[in-house]
């Protein structure tokens, strides 16, 4: 869907793209969204006498920053959103050709920049991938938790060079002024505790850092899916991503009704994963410690919202009480 105004394309990236993609032609044929806090745009262009039809282009204008939808328009955050800019054409260009087909991402197939605008252009996920969700059943949210299982499957062990040290976008490190605004006090006082915990688990992977349902795109069958935007993508507890894909597609009753099978589902998946990777690593150790970190997962999301946005539809009753059950061990 067309969220605004189709722009004049740069002469420079014109020339480029054309070239890489080895076309006579091309043209920006939709506007499928703006990119948070107007810092750019995501389009789909299409293509003449080319091999491909059509690419999708994520254009970044730094120079264009725009106001924070929720006030914070700090230099930290503009700092924050360019570093995340820098990793996700990383990911891309070095990292995303480890993905299989059980956690496809988009392919990459070029990056250009001039002076402080950027693009990234991407595989068009459209023709296999067309179905966008709004909520999930139960079989839908498992075929996510199987492509979350295999992409830490792919990355366990890996040290995440030039992605975030820490994945995820709600990373404490990063979010000093959320911190500061909270306003629940033991939280406050043990975030720092539950961070480290997490940041020392034995068994680390890369995590997605933004593996909410809308960055999963689905196919006609809805029985596999491919995912998006790796502005937060580095290392990590797969924890951080379960817990937080679980918050975003499920009510607390549903997420406390179902947590057990679906917990043990991506176990069972991801056991299955590195068994095809051959991996020989002690997974009943790993499962044991990642899942004594679920909760803490959530309780330092948790953190986080209340920091940002404390009555956001995620603090709920399930959210809240993981958070009471981490503090109280703690």
């Amino acid at each position: 869907m067309t969220t605004r105004t189709i722009d004049l394309m740069n002469p420079g990236f014109k020339e480029y793209l054309l070239k890489i993609t080895q076309s006579s032609d091309c043209r920006e044929a939709e506007v499928i969204q703006s990119l948070w806090s107007d810092y750019g745009k995501i389009s789909r262009y299409q293509l003449f006498n080319s091999s491909l039809s059509t690419v999708v282009v994520k254009s970044i204008f730094l120079s264009n920053a725009g106001k924070h939808p929720r006030g914070w328009n700090t230099d930290k955050s503009h700092q924050r959103k360019v570093r995340s800019y820098e990793v996700e054409t990383h990911w891309y260009r070095e990292w995303s050709q480890y993905c299989a087909t059980e956690c496809k991402v988009p392919a990459f197939i070029g990056s250009f920049s001039q002076g402080k605008d950027q693009w990234i252009v991407l595989e068009d996920l459209d023709p296999g991938f067309p179905i966008r969700k709004q909520h999930l059943t139960l079989e839908e949210t498992k075929v996510c938790l199987k492509w979350l299982a295999h992409f830490h499957a792919t990355f366990l062990g890996k040290v995440p060079t030039g992605l975030w040290e820490t994945g995820t976008y709600w990373h404490l490190e990063t979010r000093p002024d959320e911190l500061e605004k909270m306003q629940h006090q033991e939280l406050k006082s043990k975030a720092h505790i539950i961070d480290d915990l997490l940041n020392r688990c034995k068994y680390q992977t890369i995590v997605h850092g933004d593996a909410k349902l809308a960055n999963f795109c689905f196919s006609k069958e809805g029985n596999t899916v491919a995912a998006v935007d790796f502005q937060y993508v580095g290392g990590g507890c797969g924890m951080k991503d379960v817990a937080y894909f679980l918050g975003s597609c499920l009510s607390a009753e549903e997420c406390e009704l179902y947590e057990d099978y679906l917990l043990n589902f991506y176990f069972s998946a991801l056991e299955e994963a590195l068994l095809s990777r051959e991996n020989t690593l002690n997974f009943k150790e790993l499962e044991q410690e990642w899942r004594r970190m679920y909760a803490l997962a959530s309780a330092d999301f948790t953190r986080f919202l209340l920091g940002w946005m404390p009555t956001h539809q995620k603090i709920n009753s399930y959210s809240l009480s993981l958070m009471e059950s981490v503090l109280k061990q703690l």
